[in-house]
């Protein structure tokens, strides 16, 4: 019986799989959950709705500049509802601005959400219990995160950015499960 010699080629290439036909056909392809690439698309290109109401605008408008580059999370200002997806209500709501919050609230697309900034959208803040003052934004549409300040920092708006994200991510990755038990 002779022994067969055993090329180099195959001496070294041990238990090493041979690639798939996906590597050969689309070697830059990503698999993954629809559910999750639209949601790591939402959470990376908010656009923003900005209703600065009162001090607390200032310190939104201070989160785009360069200091704090809003940019960076891939948030863009819109001026117009229809293709916004962040409300961001900054400063004291009085009671004249609660139809127009809420009309902007019903002209923005689904998926859509809403950061309440400072004490004052909050609720009510050093305004508490004034005639002409809301309680709370969430009094007028839902609210899904909460920047406490008067007025907050810019890092607070940041975080609650961040919190947003999470928050899109965690919905997103929940959405299709049965709830009941």
């Amino acid at each position: 019986m002779a022994i067969e010699s055993i090329g180099d080629d195959n001496l070294h290439k041990g238990n090493i799989a041979e690639p798939s036909i996906f590597e050969k056909v689309l070697p830059n392809a990503v698999v993954c959950k629809s559910n999750d690439l639209f949601a790591n698309a939402r959470k990376s290109s908010l656009w923003t709705l900005s209703f600065g109401l009162a001090c607390c605008a200032i310190e939104m408008i201070s989160t785009h500049m360069s200091h704090h580059d809003f940019d960076r999370f891939g948030i863009v200002t819109w001026p117009s509802p229809r293709q916004a997806d962040v409300m961001i209500v900054a400063g004291t709501v009085v009671k004249k601005m609660a139809e127009p919050i809420k009309i902007l609230y019903e002209q923005m697309p689904d998926p859509k959400w809403v950061i309440a900034m400072g004490s004052c959208a909050t609720n009510g803040g050093p305004y508490y219990r004034s005639y002409s003052v809301v309680m709370g934004v969430d009094h007028i549409v839902p609210v899904d995160i909460y920047v406490p300040g008067c007025p907050p920092r810019p890092e607070a708006l940041m975080y609650g950015i961040l919190q947003l994200q999470e928050k899109i991510k965690k919905d997103s990755s929940s959405s299709g499960k049965s709830k009941d038990k």
